[in-house]
């Protein structure tokens, strides 16, 4: 897991894909965005890779623990006191998926479910180091696809004291939900399609920083994953979105301003 400072309480402070082929999936995400990627030697991990930049942590890469879990990116939401966290939770209408507990001594993790249905999770952290953050290679931004996103927007107001706008839904583009604490820009939000398959319930999509969407979106094509939606311009900069080897989805996200 990685440092969560003070700063990044209520704020997005991990993200960790898990895969069915652990090592495929290092192998992969060390071509596309030239991480270092360290499997943790104590077995009480199991098997844990942890992606660094330099002497930062970009993310964590772990073998599912049963073929019932889905492969995918979560994110982790920081707090000071998980237990806490937990009972706010319940109280908004959300769900407690795993009760707090701790990893080792680096932290204090519980896993939840939006009214939505979008999992995520919180982390106290302990024994950590830095999450590398607006640097190329690293996490990007977090967005919610949400079905029934009304529900959404005032549980996580309630839970982590986020605040909202909702831009107006332009041609093919939905409204947009941007969540913010204290004027810093957390997280995107919107209603996913209904064009979507039932089957694929709400979720975060994490995205990568990177210093050029095309090249490394050609990149990940050559290593094997499946284009989503094409490098495409958007108001504050550019975007893409794939599919890994395994079928985790993520993005990629440069903004204007770099």
């Amino acid at each position: 897991m990685a440092k969560t400072a003070v700063a990044l309480t209520n704020k997005p402070a991990w993200v960790e894909l898990s895969t069915p082929d652990a090592a495929a999936s290092r192998d992969f995400y060390a071509r596309i965005f030239g991480w270092d990627v360290e499997v943790i030697a104590d077995p009480q991990y199991g098997g844990y890779g942890m992606a660094r930049i330099g002497d930062e942590d970009a993310a964590g890469i772990a073998p599912k623990q049963s073929a019932e879990q889905p492969t995918a990116w979560a994110v982790y939401f920081g707090t000071d006191d998980v237990d806490r966290l937990t009972d706010k939770v319940k109280s908004a209408g959300g769900s407690v998926i795993t009760d707090p507990f701790d990893v080792g001594d680096q932290g204090r993790m519980a896993v939840f479910q939006d009214p939505s249905g979008a999992f995520f999770s919180g982390w106290q952290a302990a024994q950590m180091r830095r999450f590398a953050l607006d640097q190329p290679n690293s996490y990007g931004w977090v967005e919610l696809n949400a079905r029934g996103l009304e529900r959404a927007i005032p549980f996580y107001e309630e839970v982590f004291g986020w605040t909202h706008t909702t831009s107006e839904a332009e041609g093919d583009n939905p409204a947009y939900t941007q969540f913010e604490l204290n004027g810093e820009q957390i997280a995107g939000a919107f209603e996913m399609n209904p064009a979507i398959p039932s089957s694929v319930p709400s979720y975060w999509m994490v995205y990568f920083n990177v210093d050029d969407i095309d090249r490394n979106f050609q990149q990940a094509l050559q290593a094997g994953a499946k284009e989503v939606v094409a490098p495409q311009d958007y108001p504050g900069g550019r975007f893409a979105i794939l599919s890994d080897p395994h079928g985790a989805t993520f993005g990629l996200f440069k903004s204007a301003r770099r």
